[in-house]
């Protein structure tokens, strides 16, 4: 039978759908040709595959080679079906069994002597083989990402010629060596005991870090605006291992190199001013996560924030709600993660000096209001804290560390203390609560909602906003560790924290 299957997987956003490999041989003209929807660089495998072949000490069918990639209407691009076309031709003309194709997924790209070479986004394919029950043979040049997916069937391979030996029973491949996560959080990283004075800015950082809130920092140059944003990722919860393989399956994506010492460290992402909108939210031809999606499960932090274009800040405000962001062309659609925390920092006018004793300001009123109106109304709605950072006198900074000085352990412990109420409670962070959970979890008595009524209409606030109140409420509640219950002073240090 001149007719060969083999499977492997394309890439399409975070997913790795399904490719059937068929490969016929017929007469006729020698001739090889692939259809099934390839980019050009699908098409080009044809040249790659027939030399690798040959220099694997194999003989290239002298015959009409057709390739079929089904299913059709998905587009196929890459070299990543160059192992699993080549060994389709090999076992349409009986010089490999097909007994062990069944059961099997290849993957891998093929340098003309038959080598094979690294895919990019593999990590999304190795998960969905994993669930699949089947085993899946990668290049070994992958082997740091296949080891971050537990309990999966991953055979490492060199070459062609390896893969022919292993199916005819020959020879054994490679394992990957199961990862193991040296990174601690509190020691490694940068550690919030560096942080001296700013403890209305720490108090705000905890608060964002527990419920999972957003934060807008403003203040001058040289106030540590930088440094905090660096040191949050250390304060949050560790994530779990569906949450780091989901960060490490965009970074593959993107081809990122992902070290196997550190692959549960929530990311940060810190984009320049003048990066577009495509650069922060992904597109392309063939869609490519931005650095919204990188920043999954993590910290995107925005510095300069008027800086930015309007446009490119305006595209934020749909993810920021849904947690996904999705990129439609022409011939297809896809879907990428983004439930990033945002963290901006912004100077009070253009000069940065504005409120700061040591400094003349010398912008004028107009100026300062046009450096603000940067940032839209209907954005600044979806930051659930703002905080000044002033000057810190230079006393503070070599006086010996205070009672409240804490470090990053000391933080993260509290946080993950509130974090694990929240959890209990309602399933999620309290920053993705819904109205429904909001009137359950966050119920006032009659005096404290009147109260909490009239400050937000005379702030002119809107229904998100007083949602968002509630929200932070309820997660300095849990960092006080009592009852549970939300009290007027809950409320009151929520408010001061929306002074826009």
């Amino acid at each position: 039978m001149s007719l060969a299957v083999t499977l492997s997987r394309a890439q399409e956003g975070v997913t790795a759908p399904q490719v059937v490999v068929e490969v016929h041989l017929s007469g006729g003209l020698p001739s090889t040709s692939i259809v099934g929807l390839p980019d050009s660089a699908v098409r080009e495998a044809r040249d790659r595959v027939r030399v690798a072949i040959q220099n694997t000490a194999f003989e290239y069918p002298n015959r009409r080679v057709t390739v079929n990639l089904a299913p059709a209407e998905l587009p196929k691009d890459g070299g990543r079906f160059d192992l699993a076309i080549a060994l389709g031709i090999l076992a349409a003309g009986s010089q490999v069994p097909r007994e062990r194709l069944d059961d099997c997924e290849f993957l891998g790209e093929l340098a003309l002597s038959g080598e094979l070479r690294a895919v990019p986004g593999i990590l999304p394919a190795l998960i969905r083989a994993r669930r699949s029950g089947r085993r899946i043979v990668v290049p070994r040049a992958n082997a740091a990402e296949a080891a971050l997916v537990g309990e999966a069937d991953v055979l490492l391979a060199d070459s062609l010629a390896e893969v022919c030996a292993w199916l005819g029973g020959h020879a054994t491949l490679g394992v990957p060596e199961a990862a193991t996560d040296f990174y601690d959080l509190p020691t490694c990283g940068p550690d919030m005991r560096d942080v001296r004075g700013q403890y209305q800015a720490r108090r705000a950082m905890e608060i964002a870090a527990a419920g999972g809130h957003h934060l807008l920092m403003i203040g001058p140059p040289g106030t540590g605006k930088t440094m905090l944003a660096e040191r949050l990722p250390g304060i949050l919860p560790p994530m779990t291992e569906s949450e780091a393989l989901e960060s490490c399956a965009i970074r593959s994506l993107s081809s990122e190199a992902i070290d196997p010492d550190c692959w549960r460290r929530r990311p940060f992402r810190a984009p320049h001013h003048t990066a577009s909108g495509v650069a922060l939210v992904g597109g392309g031809s063939s869609p490519r996560p931005g650095e919204i999606s990188l920043a999954h499960n993590g910290v995107l932090f925005l510095d300069e924030l008027p800086e930015f274009s309007r446009h490119v800040l305006e595209v934020l405000r749909e993810p920021l709600e849904s947690g996904q962001i999705v990129i439609s062309r022409a011939a297809r659609q896809s879907t990428f993660p983004a439930e990033f925390q945002l963290v901006a920092a912004m100077n009070p006018c253009p000069c940065g000096y504005a409120g700061d004793p040591t400094h003349d300001c010398r912008c004028t009123p107009d100026q300062v209001q046009r450096y603000r109106a940067r940032i839209s109304g209907p954005l600044l709605d979806r930051i659930d804290l703002c905080v000044e950072v002033p000057r810190v006198p230079i006393a503070d900074l070599t006086a010996p560390r205070g009672p409240h000085d804490d470090d990053s352990a000391t933080v993260r412990q509290r946080v993950i203390n509130a974090r694990e109420k929240a959890l209990l409670r309602a399933g999620q962070p309290n920053a993705e609560l819904s109205v429904v959970n909001l009137e359950r979890d966050c119920a006032l008595p009659q005096a404290e909602r009147e109260w909490l009524e009239s400050a937000v209409e005379k702030l002119g606030a809107s229904a998100r906003a007083y949602h968002r109140v509630l929200r932070v409420a309820r997660t300095i509640a849990d960092l006080e560790g009592g009852a549970g219950c939300v009290e007027q002073h809950h409320l009151a240090e929520a408010l001061h924290y929306r002074r826009f």
